[in-house]
């Protein structure tokens, strides 16, 4: 009887002090019904009935906490677990890519310029070699 009733002490004090821990932590503007501070004396002063009032009555509601379904990432997680930093990876690849592309037809398009004009000095506009460019003569 005795080992019983130490057991339910015991299951009372920690009770009491989970909802006095839990109760000093809140934010003061997310606590119901009473001040914080009301909250603390109720659970001091009355241990196991003050903390199933705070639990009842004063406690935040849930989201006051955030939402424990909501799926945070962790900071400590490696970056090649993260299918959104895999996808921005991708798009960097691809976009590299383009430009590299873009770059060497821009390249080839200015040689092909450079070699336009080159073979256009060398004759007029009607075609007619110019007197620079030797005569063939059969």
């Amino acid at each position: 009887m005795v080992r019983n009733f130490i057991f339910l002490a015991l299951v009372a004090l920690a009770v009491t002090i989970y909802a006095l821990i839990e109760c000093v932590r809140a934010r003061p503007n997310d606590v119901r019904s009473l001040p914080k501070m009301a909250w603390v004396a109720v659970i001091i002063l009355l241990p196991l009935l003050g903390a199933g009032l705070w639990f009842w009555l004063g406690r935040p509601p849930a989201s006051a906490y955030g939402n424990p379904k909501k799926e945070t990432r962790t900071a400590t997680g490696a970056p090649d677990d993260d299918p959104e930093f895999l996808r921005n990876l991708e798009v960097q690849r691809r976009q590299k890519a383009r430009e590299e592309e873009l770059r060497r037809k821009e390249a080839e398009l200015q040689a092909r310029e450079r070699k336009a004009e080159e073979s256009g000095d060398q004759s007029d506009e009607g075609g007619n070699p110019t007197e620079d460019t030797p005569r063939h003569t059969p």
